[in-house]
């Protein structure tokens, strides 16, 4: 007898429906799996006999074929579990379930029956929801699944459950949605940029960043305040859209960092800050099973770099694709999948070894070729893709023994908010979410310039030879200064301010 239900399977940050078909034939006792199935869904035959034989139920000591179609497609994971112990059931008659076909089944099951949570719940979801389909899940997966608005969820604590819920036993209530304004919360209060003693500029050019979602670099001698300051950064981003928090969980989720949470989404930008000692895979993403890298965990949020300079080459070097294109493509022999990758870039570095070239108060020991080596491993392509190039300076004794002073996160992040709502109205949801994100025809759209700021950035790119990549950068930062001034157009103030983001590489690197 053959019994036929519902799975899926991630690629990438998708879900894709597979078929499980489970055939009992009377004959010698076997158990095969077809379909490209991983070690993890080979391992399901153990699984599913304890569950099945610990629930009271029985394990059929005949011939069974479990095929998960497509066929062409490698099966991965845990999470066909609970469709295949359910399809066994109904083969060998112990189960027969009311519309079956509605159902899309998701979850590992423990050897006596308990259901674990599984990762990547959240793009199944959203595959049920376009499938029309009730979503059969781990309790401990519920939150994260009814975040998406129209699929009805069913949490099950155990096969036991399961089993009743699908013969009519037991009725189950769909797991309750809970709105996205009710998750939203503020970061969190014991970090604010109050604690940072002077650097008003540094601050200033951080708040021209998370307004707009423009990339920093943060140059300055050791004990300057730059790590501080960008711990400090993500207190004054703004909150994320809904779109933006459902892209991000989905991420977050098939890395299996989803299971378990009590929001269900990730309702707080990522802030993600790897050693400098982070992989080629590690940083991209990759693998045996190919999972995202640090630069896609830090979609719509942060990726911040310390040390910048000593991260490898071919890492630095792997950034420069995302950092245009806002996503990755990690290609393999049987596969190609892409993450989303639209992160704000934020590096700090020391000016050379010794970290004092160009501190007032202390002697550099480096020769001019030791500085121009350690500054080399920042490459030109790369130094083009920061919007915003700032020196930080040694912090005066005076000013470091003052009371905290200056505006806290909080007054900050209000006026980035109000920028970043001018921003979406702008764009009006056609994938924008910030000025950063503008391509060349947005740009040309909305960053008009009176006469006197046309003459002023044209005598700007002549002097300082910027590049055609580092005109529209201008134009983005300028823009976004803007609308932090509520402005409706680009001054020449908020293009001068622009321009001197840019001059930081040129002072430095000597282009």
């Amino acid at each position: 007898m053959m019994a036929r239900l519902f799975s899926a399977d991630l690629r990438g940050i998708e879900a894709v429906l597979v078929d499980v078909e489970v055939d009992v034939q009377p004959g010698m006792v076997c158990y095969t799996t077809v379909g490209l199935p991983d070690a993890a869904v080979k391992e399901s035959r153990e699984r599913v006999k304890g569950a099945l034989l610990n629930s009271g139920y029985q394990f059929p000591a005949e011939q069974v074929t479990v095929n998960l179609a497509p066929a062409d497609i490698r099966k991965e994971g845990s999470h066909h579990d609970l469709a295949i112990a359910c399809a066994m059931m109904a083969a060998t008659a112990q189960l027969s379930p009311q519309n079956p076909l509605d159902l899309l089944f998701s979850g590992e099951l423990a050897l006596n029956g308990a259901l674990r949570p599984v990762k990547g719940i959240l793009p199944v979801a959203l595959l049920a929801r376009q499938l029309g389909k009730t979503l059969l899940c781990p309790a401990a997966n519920a939150d994260e699944a009814a975040v998406v608005e129209g699929c009805r969820v069913i949490p099950l604590r155990d096969l036991v459950q399961c089993v009743r819920f699908l013969r009519g036993d037991e009725a189950i209530e769909p797991h309750p949605r809970r709105r996205y304004e009710e998750i939203l919360q503020d970061p969190p209060s014991r970090l604010c940029f109050t604690d940072v003693r002077g650097q008003a500029q540094v601050k200033r050019a951080l708040e021209v960043a998370a307004a707009g979602g423009h990339n920093v670099l943060m140059m300055g001698p050791p004990g300057s305040g730059k790590s501080m300051l960008a711990k400090r950064f993500p207190t004054i981003l703004p909150p994320m859209a809904f779109e933006e928090a459902l892209e991000t969980t989905r991420i977050h989720s098939v890395r299996g960092e989803m299971a378990g949470t009590r929001e269900g989404i990730v309702a707080l930008r990522p802030f993600r800050a790897p050693h400098h000692t982070v992989s080629y895979a590690g940083m991209v993403g990759g693998g045996a099973n190919v999972l995202p890298g640090e630069i896609s965990l830090a979609h719509n949020g942060v990726l911040f770099l310390d040390e910048l300079t000593e991260f490898k080459r071919d890492v630095l070097e792997s950034l420069r694709q995302p950092l245009e294109d806002r996503h990755v493509t990690i290609a393999r022999a049987k596969e190609t999948l892409t993450y989303p990758a639209a992160f704000t870039l934020l590096g700090a570095s020391n000016p050379c070894p010794c970290g004092y070239h160009g501190d007032p108060g202390r002697r550099c020991r480096c020769t001019p070729q030791q500085i121009a080596r350690y500054l080399a491993k920042i490459s030109g392509p790369l130094m083009d893709r920061v919007d915003i190039q700032i020196e930080v300076t040694s912090v005066a004794p005076d000013e470091l023994r003052q009371a905290p002073c200056g505006e806290t996160s909080a007054a900050i992040r209000g006026r980035v908010a109000a920028a970043r709502r001018a921003q979406w109205k702008r764009f009006d949801n056609n994938g924008v979410f910030c000025n950063a994100h503008m391509d060349e025809k947005n740009v040309e759209e909305h960053c008009p310039l009176s006469a006197d700021a046309e003459r002023f950035l044209l005598a700007a790119l002549k002097a300082l030879g910027i590049t055609a990549r580092g005109h529209h950068r201008i134009l983005k930062v300028a823009r976004t200064i803007a609308d932090l001034e509520e402005s409706e157009n680009i001054k020449t103030a908020h293009l001068a301010e622009a321009v001197q983001y840019r001059t930081f590489d040129r002072k430095l690197f000597g282009n």
